[in-house]
């Protein structure tokens, strides 16, 4: 198996889209790329607006050439139903129903989006809880679980896939935090994870401590019970300046069991790019050049 990031928070955009290649089957995982509206009081920058459109030009030559799309939940960082729309066409799509364990924004939105590609996939299937077999690769999906940590921003699904090697796509957990999102990975042992990492960037408010806590030791038991090559963790983490002091704990529970702890963008061998956390940091050197 063949596992490429295409578009994330550590290469400087709003995305976990992920492009997986097994033996007999291409598959994209959340074709979608979105900025911060805001941050720090700043819309986004323009190097931001120009990687998000790179990113986006990425995800569409992949999703191309893919055989199967798989969007894990309805939110424009995973999905996109305005651009594109033609790689969708003779497509096997897996989708989070669009009706059931879903909140009120997402299921409008849901709804939008399947009015938009109806009659371009070959294959539709709702994925919460399904196990699929296609040719030599299995896909298997979770139960609907929480976009974090109860239901308020609805719910996404877990996605494992299967060719001998095991890979396991967390969606957008937050974490995780709760017992059933870390359940779904410890129960089918992968050896390797992308984690979209706790909200630690709105910590106190947003997101408790408690629930950091929570997801520092989830993390440590995936690294302990599972056979990992790695753990990758980035999204919603790659948000915080502070991300790698926030998690010290699990980086040094995976150094004794000689595990690598690392962002999509060190697994892809590109720099870590945190575009959205310096935003201010373009901002103000924008207004020095022009001073200058």
């Amino acid at each position: 198996m063949k596992i490429t990031p295409l578009a994330f928070d550590s290469f400087g955009t709003r995305s976990m889209s992920t492009f997986v290649e097994t033996r007999d089957l291409k598959i994209l995982i959340d074709p979608g790329v979105s900025l911060a509206p805001v941050r720090y009081g700043y819309p986004p920058h323009p190097v931001e607006l120009d990687r998000e459109n790179e990113h986006w030009v990425d995800i569409v030559r992949h999703a191309l050439y893919s055989d199967v799309l798989i969007v894990t939940h309805y939110h424009y960082d995973h999905h996109n139903p305005n651009e594109e729309l033609r790689i969708y066409k003779d497509k096997t799509v897996f989708i989070k129903h669009p009706t059931e364990k879903i909140n009120f924004s997402q299921k409008n939105r849901a709804s939008f989006f399947l009015s938009q590609i109806k009659g371009l996939p070959k294959r539709l299937e709702y994925s919460d809880g399904g196990e699929f077999q296609l040719g030599d690769t299995k896909i298997k999906f979770s139960k609907p679980m929480f976009h974090g940590t109860g239901p308020k921003l609805g719910y996404v699904t877990e996605v494992l896939i299967d060719d001998g090697y095991r890979f396991i796509h967390s969606s957008d957990v937050e974490g995780p935090s709760v017992e059933d999102q870390v359940n779904f990975i410890l129960q089918n042992k992968p050896n390797l994870v992308i984690l979209d990492g706790p909200l630690s960037y709105m910590l106190g408010f947003r997101y408790s401590y408690e629930s950091l806590n929570s997801s520092i030791e989830n993390m440590i038991k995936i690294i302990d019970r599972c056979p990992l090559d790695s753990l990758i963790v980035d999204h919603h983490l790659l948000r915080d300046l502070k991300w790698k002091e926030r998690i010290g704990e699990v980086f040094k529970a995976a150094e004794k069991k000689g595990v690598k702890v690392q962002t999509a963008a060190e697994y892809a061998g590109k720099q870590v790019d945190m575009l959205e956390a310096y935003r201010k940091e373009h901002y103000t050197n924008s207004k020095k050049d022009k001073r200058q």
